[in-house]
């Protein structure tokens, strides 16, 4: 007997789908439109970084009157290269700075305006939306220990499931990515092993699998390879019909990435350190209802900045009224004391 997920989850997903699908539409329309009406905007600003934050980014280029926001969807490293070098006026990463970077950056700081959850979205022939899976399971299918979808340890907790004789194809992202980094903080702080051969970072090495570039170019490469297992985004999910996996947290309870899932992982927040950074990777067991793969993404700035006005403008302006885009895009509106902090770092920029 095949499992059958329960129709309570079917129809969130089906209406977080919809409600993608018109944001995404209100984007394309609006998009078009902020060109026509540019003109009439005071200034300019340009962006580059995290493919992961693009679909919310999109909507605040779309829905921003006071400035021409200009976005590149570059992959995370990119983006922190781009501020490095000041060919922008602003980056955009999934992935904490590094002290390395803070250095390359000459005067850079991280201020964090979005909150989202990675998803591990398959595509395996006749297995249906909601298959379990542990983080240990999927840092052995990414060092190459699983192989084939009918492995033992996956039968052993998606009992019912009719699981194929199939290659298991890892896909990853080639390009340097903060969804990587989220990604792999997660497995290395569930698996000795992988944190040991692959490790944390933003553009690691995996020993199997297939790599895609950008958050687009991973969708592209599940969605046409039979067997694939991925890392993306919520949003990519759901715009491209993924079928995603459940995930185990520390509760040991099976979670789906979304808005309620983020929400319980975000609890565990309670300051919001001088340099920015936050975690909320593998939340403690007291959050049952914990997505364990979340993360914040970060605006990069000088402090010092011959745009500064329009920057902090902007971005006071995306961390207040645009979290309103945030939701139907499966972003979680920041939490009350992270846009407190925010404030405090968007004051420091000056011209």
């Amino acid at each position: 007997m095949r499992s059958c997920w329960c129709h309570r989850e079917r129809s969130e997903r089906v209406s977080r789908k919809t409600a993608l699908a018109v944001a995404l539409a209100v984007v394309t329309l609006a998009f078009g439109a902020s060109f026509a009406a540019a003109g009439s905007k005071s200034g300019s600003i340009k962006g580059a970084g995290s493919t992961f934050v693009f679909p919310l980014v999109s909507q605040w280029q779309a829905n921003y009157k006071n400035a021409q926001i200009t976005y590149g969807s570059v992959g995370s490293g990119a983006g922190i290269a781009a501020i490095s070098a000041r060919t922008v006026d602003f980056g955009a990463s999934d992935a904490p700075l590094t002290k390395d970077q803070f250095s390359a950056c000459k005067g850079c700081e991280q201020i964090p305006w979005a909150l989202a959850s990675t998803s591990i979205p398959y595509r395996v022939p006749g297995v249906a939306y909601g298959l379990k899976l542990t983080g240990k399971i999927i840092a052995n299918i990414y060092l190459g220990h699983i192989t084939r979808w009918n492995n033992r340890a996956i039968k052993k907790i998606n009992p019912g499931v009719n699981l194929p004789d199939l290659k298991i194809t890892p896909v990853y992202r080639s390009d340097g990515s903060g969804t990587s980094y989220n990604f792999t903080d997660y497995l290395s702080s569930l698996s000795r092993e992988f944190k040991t051969k692959v490790g944390v970072g933003t553009q690691p090495s995996f020993p199997t699998g297939i790599g895609g570039k950008g958050s687009s170019g991973l969708a592209g490469v599940v969605s046409r390879t039979d067997g694939a297992i991925g890392y993306v985004d919520e949003a990519y999910s759901l715009k491209n019909g993924f079928k995603v996996a459940k995930i185990q947290n520390r509760a040991g309870k099976f979670q789906l990435p979304g808005l309620r899932g983020i929400k319980a992982a975000a609890a565990t927040i309670h300051g919001v350190p001088s340099n920015g950074a936050l975690s909320i990777v593998n939340p403690p067991k007291s959050q049952k209802l914990a997505y364990p793969i979340c993360t914040f993404t970060y605006v990069i700035v000088p402090l010092k900045s011959n745009k500064a006005s329009t920057l902090k403008q902007f971005i006071s302006w995306a961390i207040t009224s645009g979290q309103q885009y945030a939701k139907p895009l499966q972003f979680l509106p920041l939490p009350q004391l992270v846009r407190t902090a925010d404030k405090k770092f968007i004051r420091r920029i000056h011209s």
